[in-house]
Formats: C-alpha cells, sequence, structure tokens
C-alpha cells in the first residue's frame, strides 16, 4: 500500500509509524486507518515499534469532517468504533514486541487513549492530554474507560472524563497515566535510546512481560502464580536466556536474537 496520510519506516529492527496529517493535528480519517492497520501488519523482523505524530501534535483523534455529518444529523458511532478504533487498540496492546508512544504535542479524544494503549508513554513537557468527548456528549473511547481508572484512580478519571481538562504532561507523569515527562528537546533522544534498547533487546521475554502484566488484572493470585510458572518454564528453554545468561557468567554484553 502506498501511504498517504502516515509515515512509516523499519530499520534495525525499529518501526517507526509517524500519523502524518500535521494541519489537522494527525485526526484520524478511514483512509489513514486503514494505512495503519495495513502498517502494523507489515511489522516483519521489527522488535520495537515507536508511534508518533507528525508537527505540533500527537493526534486530535477523529476528524470529525471525514464522516461528513451534517449538523444535527444522527450517525452510528458504534460502527466507526467497532471496525476502526478497537481493531487498532486491539493490535497495540496485542503486538509481540514493546510499544513506545512519541508523544510530541497534543493528544486528544482518541489521540490520547491510542498513545495509553501503548506499553510506554514518553511526552515531551508542553504536551498535554485531553478527554474532549464530553464536550459533544460522549464516552472516552479507544479504550478511554477501561484504562483511565486502572491508571489514574476513579476521582481522577471520573475528574479528566467529565470536565475535559487538559492534563500537562509533566502531571501525567506524576500521576502515573504516562511513564515519562521529558524536556521537547530531549524527546528524540529519550525515545531513540529506549527504542534502541528493546530492538536489541530479549523481545521474546520483553513479549511475555508485556502480555502478563496486561492480563494479570484479570486473574486471581493463584492464577497468576500458575501463569508465572508456565511462562518461566517456556522462557527459560529460550536462546535469549541462554545467552544472557552466558554473558552475565563471562562479563560481556549479550546479544540477543530476539528469539
Amino acid at each position: 500500500m502506498a501511504y498517504e496520510t502516515i509515515d512509516f519506516k523499519l530499520e534495525a529492527g525499529i518501526a517507526r509509524l509517524t500519523l502524518n496529517r500535521p494541519d489537522r493535528l494527525n485526526s484520524f480519517t478511514v483512509q489513514m486507518h486503514e494505512e495503519v492497520a495495513d502498517a502494523l501488519a507489515s511489522l516483519g523482523e521489527a522488535r520495537c515499534l515507536v508511534l508518533t505524530g507528525a508537527g505540533r501534535g500527537f493526534c486530535a483523534g477523529q476528524d470529525l469532517a471525514d464522516r461528513a455529518v451534517a449538523p444535527g444529523q444522527a450517525v452510528d458511532l458504534g460502527e466507526s468504533v467497532e471496525l476502526r478504533y478497537n481493531p487498532l487498540i486491539r493490535a497495540l496492546v496485542n503486538l509481540p514486541m514493546p510499544v513506545i508512544a512519541r508523544v510530541n504535542g497534543v493528544a486528544a479524544g482518541a489521540g490520547a487513549n491510542i498513545a495509553l494503549a501503548c506499553d510506554i508513554v514518553i511526552a515531551a513537557r508542553s504536551a498535554k492530554f485531553i478527554q474532549s468527548f464530553a464536550a459533544i456528549g460522549l464516552i472516552p473511547d479507544s479504550g478511554g474507560t477501561w484504562v483511565l481508572p486502572r491508571l489514574v484512580g476513579q476521582a481522577r478519571a471520573l475528574g479528566l472524563a467529565l470536565t475535559g481538562e487538559p492534563l500537562e504532561a509533566e502531571r501525567a507523569a506524576d500521576w502515573g497515566l504516562i511513564w515519562k515527562a521529558v524536556d521537547d528537546d530531549h524527546l528524540d533522544a529519550e525515545v531513540d535510546a529506549l527504542a534502541q534498547r528493546f530492538a536489541s533487546g530479549p523481545t521474546r521475554g520483553l513479549a511475555r512481560i508485556k502480555q502478563m502484566l496486561r492480563e494479570s488484572w484479570g486473574q486471581s493470585l493463584d492464577a497468576e502464580l500458575d501463569r508465572q510458572r508456565d511462562a518461566m518454564r517456556e522462557l527459560g528453554f529460550s536462546g535469549d536466556y541462554r545467552e544472557g545468561v552466558a554473558a552475565f557468567m563471562e562479563k560481556r554484553k549479550p546479544t540477543f536474537t530476539g528469539k
């Protein structure tokens, strides 16, 4: 597929997917959804994915103009969520590799929750997260109502969702909504260093960490202990585990293959 609304590159194990409609703050259209889905299905030998936006924003969510709905006209938003946004969130969560959100500017509406669906969010200090749904009579979709209370607690989740007030990146980090807020001019260096670390790391083990932590919320302690046993048994037979132990014993840097 020839991309017109995104930029996609894969180099040295790092896939970089950039939402590229800067004149519309990288808001989603049907075409962008299709192109993002195609890119996520084309990761090949990638061992880490970096998701970001072009220009001054990360993503402003849905481009309302793309729906071509006249003022006052009814529209089935459930269909849009079912066909476009839900598959995107599920894809990001289930990718067998770490996914980094590089939030370079405003992340609003679905754009905020797409960032929060990534495994690690690093934001520029000037960035803001806005749950803008209430202003037009909607609920936080793209996983928002599920992830917000789990990350920041019910009181803060309700405050963010009901008021739609912008949350600055530094406070988002303090609240535990995101991993880190950094100075704007350090954003690329922070993201690149982490992406390179993941791309040269034990990918299979990292993928299992991601899966185990995400699925643990629905498990009892007893069930989780059994899941840990099974995962440790599986990973103990991996080439990366053998290499990691050998490198530790030989006092050298490991060379992981991701297998």
